[in-house]
C-alpha cells in the first residue's frame, strides 16, 4: 500500500471513528476476530475495520462515506452462514458493516398481524415478542438464537417451517434499506395486498447484501398455535418416506408444519453430539421422519397424528414411531434434529450440500446420486437428509477417514461435480435456501443462461455501480 493509499486509509476511519465513536468501529485485530468466522468455521481474511452503527441514520452515514472513498463493505448479521457470504475478503481491504446494534422491535399490530423490527433483531428474540402477543412469527431454524432477521432476509431463509408458512419470502411485507450510495429505501408498508407496478423489496430479498443493507422489516406474523404434536417415525426406504408425506400432506392439510428426512446415521450422529439423548426406539430403522402438527382450536391432534399413523402401518410405509405427549418429550424428539449437525461438524472437513428436487423426485435423486458417489469413492459416507416439504435435501458427503487431509478439500469438490450433474437431470437447484456466496458461485454462474447471466448482472449494476457492496458474492468482480 502507498504512503497516499495509507494516508487516505486513515482519514477514511478517522472519519468512521468520529461518527460512530470507539465502541462503534472495531480497529484492533483481537477486537474482530469474532467477525472474521462463519458457523462452519470458515475464514479467509481481517476487514480494515468493522463499523457497529446503531440506528439507519447511522448506516447511511457510514456507507455514504465508503461509497466517497470508493472503500468495499461486507454487511453482516449473526455469522450462521454457510456459503462464506458475509466473510471479509482475504486483502483486508474490506468494511465490515455489523448491524448487531440495530436489535429494536419497533412495532407490534397483533390485530394487523405484523410486526417491525430492526434488521439486527435476533431471530429468537423476534418470535418471543410475538408470542407476548400472542402470535407466531413462524421462522424456524436450528441457528435462530444467533442468526439476524436481516440476514434472514438477504439469504431468503427457509428452515423447518416452509412447507406451512413459505420461506422468507413470503414472510416479509416491508423494507428499509440503506442503498450502495448512502441512500434509503424506506418501503415500510404493513399492507397484505399491494400491486403497485414492481414490488422493489423482492429485490433485496436473497440478494446477500449485493444490492443494500437492509435496516428494517416489517414482518408477517401467524395466530400462535395453541396445541402440536410431534412423531418420530422409523420407515424401510426414501419411497416410503414420499408416500408417507403424499399421505400426511392430504389427511393433516395446512395442520402439518414441519416433514424432517433423517437417516438412521444422523440418530447416531446425534447421539455421539449428545450424550443424554439415547435411541428413541427399540429397534433401528433405516430412515426416520420426524413430523410435526399443529393448531389454534378444538381439533384433536392426537387423534389426526394415530390415524395417519395407523393407515402408514396398514400401508407397511411405517415400521415404528414414537409420539411425544408433552412439550419436553417434542423437545426431546426435535433435539436430535439439532444434535446430528454438530455431530457432522465433528467429523471435520465434509461437503455440505444444500440442493432441491421436486418431491415426488427424491427417491429417484437419493438413490440416483448415491450411485454415482459411491462409485466414484467406494469410502465416502452419505448422509442425506432435510425438509421433505419442499423438496429441499442436504446431500453431505464425509470424505474416506483414510484420505489424507491435505486431499480431501479436491476430493470432495469432485464428488460436489458429480453430485450436481445428477442434480442437473433431475432440473434441481444447487441451493435452496443457503445462497450462493462464494462457495457456490462457480456452478451457479456454470447453470446461468447468457441472457439470465445479462440480466442479473444488470440489477447489480443497476443498483451499486462501482461494485462495492459485497463484491465477489453471486457475481464475480469484474
Amino acid at each position: 500500500m502507498s504512503i497516499q493509499e495509507v494516508s487516505m486509509t486513515t482519514t477514511f476511519l478517522d472519519e468512521l471513528t468520529a461518527l460512530l465513536g470507539e465502541r462503534g468501529l472495531l480497529r484492533d485485530p483481537d477486537a474482530m476476530a469474532r467477525y472474521v468466522s462463519d458457523w462452519a468455521g470458515d475464514r479467509l481474511g481481517m476487514p480494515l475495520a468493522v463499523a457497529r452503527p446503531a440506528t439507519t441514520a447511522e448506516v447511511a452515514e457510514v456507507v455514504r462515506c465508503c461509497h466517497q472513498h470508493g472503500v468495499g463493505m461486507t454487511p453482516q448479521g449473526g455469522h450462521s452462514g454457510l456459503v462464506a457470504g458475509a466473510l471479509p475478503a482475504a486483502d483486508g481491504q474490506e468494511l465490515v458493516i455489523s448491524l448487531e446494534r440495530l436489535d429494536r422491535v419497533r412495532d407490534i399490530d397483533p390485530v394487523n398481524f405484523t410486526m417491525t423490527v430492526d434488521a439486527g433483531c435476533i431471530l429468537e428474540n423476534v418470535k418471543q415478542a410475538a408470542a407476548e402477543h400472542d402470535c407466531d412469527f413462524p421462522l424456524s431454524l436450528g441457528a435462530q438464537g444467533s442468526c439476524q432477521i436481516g440476514g434472514n432476509i438477504a439469504t431468503n431463509a427457509g428452515g423447518l417451517n416452509v412447507l406451512r408458512y413459505g420461506m422468507m419470502r413470503e414472510l416479509v411485507l416491508g423494507l428499509e434499506v440503506v442503498l450502495p450510495d448512502g441512500r434509503v429505501w424506506e418501503g415500510l408498508d404493513a399492507l397484505h395486498k399491494d400491486n403497485r407496478g414492481y414490488d422493489l423489496q423482492q429485490l433485496f430479498l436473497g440478494s446477500e447484501g449485493t444490492l443494500g443493507i437492509v435496516t428494517g422489516a416489517v414482518l408477517k406474523l401467524s395466530p400462535r398455535p395453541t396445541q402440536s404434536r410431534t412423531a418420530l417415525l422409523g420407515l424401510p426406504s426414501v419411497q416410503a418416506v414420499i408416500d408417507l408425506y403424499g399421505q400426511a400432506r392430504r389427511d393433516c392439510c395446512d395442520l402439518l408444519t414441519a416433514f424432517e428426512l433423517i437417516p438412521r446415521r444422523c440418530i447416531e450422529l446425534a447421539m455421539e453430539a449428545t450424550p443424554e439423548l439415547r435411541d428413541p426406539m427399540d429397534d433401528s430403522y433405516p430412515w426416520y421422519v420426524l413430523m410435526e402438527v399443529a393448531a389454534t382450536g378444538p381439533i384433536d391432534l392426537g387423534e389426526l397424528l394415530e390415524q395417519l399413523l395407523e393407515s402408514g402401518m396398514e400401508r407397511e410405509l411405517v415400521l415404528d414411531g414414537a409420539l411425544a405427549s408433552s412439550d419436553t418429550q417434542s423437545a426431546q424428539l426435535w433435539q436430535f434434529r439439532e444434535s446430528m449437525l454438530e455431530g457432522q461438524r465433528r467429523r471435520g472437513e465434509h461437503l455440505r450440500t444444500d440442493i432441491s428436487v421436486p418431491i415426488s423426485a427424491i427417491a429417484d435423486f437419493v438413490s440416483q446420486a448415491s450411485d454415482v458417489v459411491m462409485a466414484a469413492s467406494p469410502q465416502c459416507e452419505i448422509i442425506a437428509y432435510g425438509h421433505i416439504g419442499d423438496g429441499n435435501l442436504h446431500f453431505n458427503i464425509l470424505p474416506p477417514t483414510t484420505l489424507a487431509d491435505a486431499d480431501k478439500k479436491a476430493h470432495l469438490h469432485e464428488l460436489e461435480e458429480r453430485l450436481f450433474e445428477v442434480l442437473d437431470r433431475f432440473k434441481g437447484s444447487i441451493s435452496a435456501e443457503h445462497g450462493i456466496g462464494r462457495t457456490k458461485q462457480a456452478p451457479y454462474l456454470a447453470r446461468l443462461s447468457p441472457l439470465e447471466r445479462e440480466l442479473v448482472a444488470g440489477i447489480k449494476t443497476l443498483f451499486d455501480p462501482k461494485g462495492l457492496m459485497n463484491a465477489g458474492r453471486i457475481l464475480p468482480t469484474e
